[in-house]
């Protein structure tokens, strides 16, 4: 029986046991201090090691997170800019045409003036369209006075509108999704 211990076996196990006693019992109070110091030092060392990791880790996905915020601030208004290239070039273009009718003839003067105001009206629907594309749109102007939108110039008489009523806007304001970035210029009725 190859699994059953031989009596020389079962002999020797207590003598390794009592031998383990006998050299803990042999051990100073000194040296089993300085064994369990040497231990608790190992395990330290691996915890200041594993939080030097964590550390670093931590330190460098900030650093990362706080470069693709800087990037992303940076490029925030890159569509934007792309879409008002084309006003640009419409701008670009009006310039170009209200130099030929400097130097032109009568009749080719209207026909550029014809031109250039189509080309100025087209140029202000593609601005409205970008900035529309963009959450920016006009404040509504009809009724009464809002101070959340609208900043008074001037008060005036009027017979056509109730008190507080808006008679003329000055200026347009714009919103930014929920943002007012520009109150519309009004005057209203005493």
């Amino acid at each position: 029986m190859s699994n059953d211990k031989s009596l020389e076996d079962i002999v020797e196990e207590p003598e390794q046991e009592v031998a383990e006693e006998n050299l803990e019992s042999e051990l100073t109070e000194e040296q089993r201090l300085q064994i369990a110091l040497e231990e608790a030092q190992v395990e330290t060392q691996k915890y200041k090691d594993e939080y030097i990791r964590v550390h670093a880790d931590f330190d460098n996905s900030k650093k990362r997170l706080e470069k693709e915020k800087a990037t992303a601030v940076a490029y925030s208004n890159e569509a934007f800019a792309r879409d008002m290239l084309g006003v640009l070039d419409s701008i670009e273009s009006a310039i170009v045409l209200s130099e030929q009718i400097e130097t032109g003839d009568n009749k080719d003067t209207i026909n550029a003036i014809e031109k250039f105001k189509e080309g100025l009206q087209l140029t202000l629907e593609q601005t409205v369209n970008v900035l529309k594309r963009h959450g920016v749109e006009e404040v509504t102007h009809e009724g009464v006075f809002d101070p959340n939108f609208h900043q008074v110039l001037m008060q005036v008489d009027s017979d056509k509108h109730e008190k507080d009523e808006i008679v003329q806007i000055m200026q347009k304001g714009y919103v930014m999704k929920d943002r007012v970035i520009r109150p519309a210029m009004i005057s209203t009725s005493k």
